[in-house]
C-alpha cells in the first residue's frame, strides 16, 4: 500500500550567509514525498509545476528519489518560487510567488491508499483548494488514514478568520493534524498553543491525533486514547544547525514512517489505541529523522540507513 502526498512543488532559492545563491527543488509536498521514499515507502505525489527548467528540475529530483506522480503536473504557467535567506541561526525566511491547481488527471489508487498526506498549501490556495477537499473526502471515504500538516505560510495566503476557517475545514477530514507551534499562534494569537491543540481534537469527526513541532525545544502529542486522551512531549535531539529548510517536512515523513504499521483501513481505531510510550517513541524517532536534516544543507532528508546510524543506544535518553 502507498502513501499519496497532495500539495505543491515549489523552487527553492537558497540564500546563505557569505555565499552565491542556490537553486534547489522544494515545497512541503515535494520535501514530504522525497523523505518517505528515501525511508523505503512507496509514495505517489499529486502536485503541479510548470513546464519550465525549474518544473524541469524539480521532477528529475523526483525521479531520482522513486517518488511516482499522481497525475500530470505540468498545469501552472510557471512553477512556484521561495527565495530562503537563512540567517545566522540557521532560520530561514521566505518571500513566495505560489500558484497552486490539483491536476485534473490525478489518478485515485485502485486500492484504498495506506495514508492521503496534504501539506501546507493544497487545501488554501485558490484554484486548487475545492478540488483538493473533494479528493481527500473521497480518499478517506475508501479507508486512507488521512494526515494533514497546516505548515501555515502567511505570506502566501496571510491570516485572518477566512484562512483558519480554510485549516479547519481540512483538518475536519484529517485524522492527524501536525503543525508548529508558530503555526497555531499565527492562526489564533489569542490562545495558548495547547489550547489550540485541543480544539482541533475537539472537531467533530475530525483528527483523533495532534502534533505539535517546537523547533528546538521538541515536539508534543495531544491524542485519543481509548476512552481517554493522552498528552506529552520529546526534546529535540541535539544538532548542529546548518539550515532549517525542510525539518519540518522531514518531521512530517518520519512520523507517518513510524506510524505506517497502523495506518490505512480502520487506522483511526489503532491510532486511538496509541499510548504515551507509542506517541513517545513515534516522535523521538521523527525527531531523530528531522535533526539530520537540520544538520545538512537544504531539505536532505535522510535514508533510513542513515537514521540508524543515529539510533540512540539502549537505555540512552533520546
Amino acid at each position: 500500500m502507498t502513501a499519496l502526498v497532495i500539495g505543491e512543488s515549489v523552487l527553492d532559492v537558497v540564500h546563505a550567509p557569505g555565499l552565491a545563491p542556490v537553486e534547489r527543488p522544494g515545497g512541503s509536498a515535494v520535501n514530504v514525498a522525497v523523505a518517505l521514499a528515501r525511508l523505503g515507502r512507496a509514495v505517489r505525489l499529486a502536485t503541479s509545476y510548470g513546464d519550465d527548467a525549474a518544473g524541469r528540475l524539480v521532477a528529475e529530483h523526483l525521479r531520482a528519489a522513486g517518488v511516482g506522480l499522481a497525475g500530470t503536473p505540468t498545469v501552472l504557467g510557471a512553477t512556484s518560487r521561495a527565495e530562503a535567506v537563512i540567517g545566522g541561526d540557521g532560520a530561514a525566511t521566505y518571500t513566495f510567488a505560489m500558484g497552486w491547481e490539483l491536476p485534473a488527471d490525478v489518478e485515485e489508487p485502485a486500492e484504498a491508499a495506506r495514508v492521503v498526506h496534504v501539506t501546507s498549501q493544497a487545501p488554501l490556495l485558490a484554484p486548487g483548494a475545492a478540488d483538493t477537499l473533494a479528493l481527500v473526502e473521497r480518499l478517506r471515504a475508501a479507508g486512507a488514514t488521512v494526515s494533514y500538516d497546516i505548515n501555515l505560510r502567511p505570506a502566501v495566503t496571510g491570516t485572518g478568520p477566512d484562512v483558519a476557517a480554510g485549516v479547519l475545514r481540512m483538518a475536519a477530514l484529517a485524522d492527524i493534524v501536525k503543525a508548529s507551534d508558530e503555526d497555531l499562534l499565527a492562526l489564533w494569537p489569542e490562545r495558548f498553543v495547547g489550547e489550540s491543540a485541543t480544539a482541533l481534537l475537539a472537531i467533530a469527526g475530525g483528527p483523533v491525533a495532534v502534533v505539535v513541532t517546537h523547533g528546538g525545544d521538541g515536539a508534543s502529542w495531544h491524542a485519543c486514547s481509548g476512552t481517554d486522551w493522552s498528552t506529552g512531549g520529546v526534546h529535540a535531539p541535539p544538532v548542529e544547525v546548518v539550515d532549517t529548510i525542510g525539518a519540518g517536512d522531514t518531521f512530517a515523513a518520519g512520523l507517518l514512517d513510524h506510524l505506517w504499521p497502523v495506518l490505512g483501513p480502520g487506522g483511526r481505531e489503532r491510532i486511538c489505541g496509541l499510548g504515551p510510550e507509542e506517541w513517545t517513541a513515534a516522535l523521538a524517532y521523527a525527531a531523530r529523522a528531522a535533526a539530520v536534516t537540520v544538520g545538512r544543507v537544504g531539505a536532505d532528508p535522510p535514508t533510513r540507513d542513515e537514521l540508524s546510524e543515529t539510533a540512540p543506544a539502549e537505555g540512552e535518553a533520546v
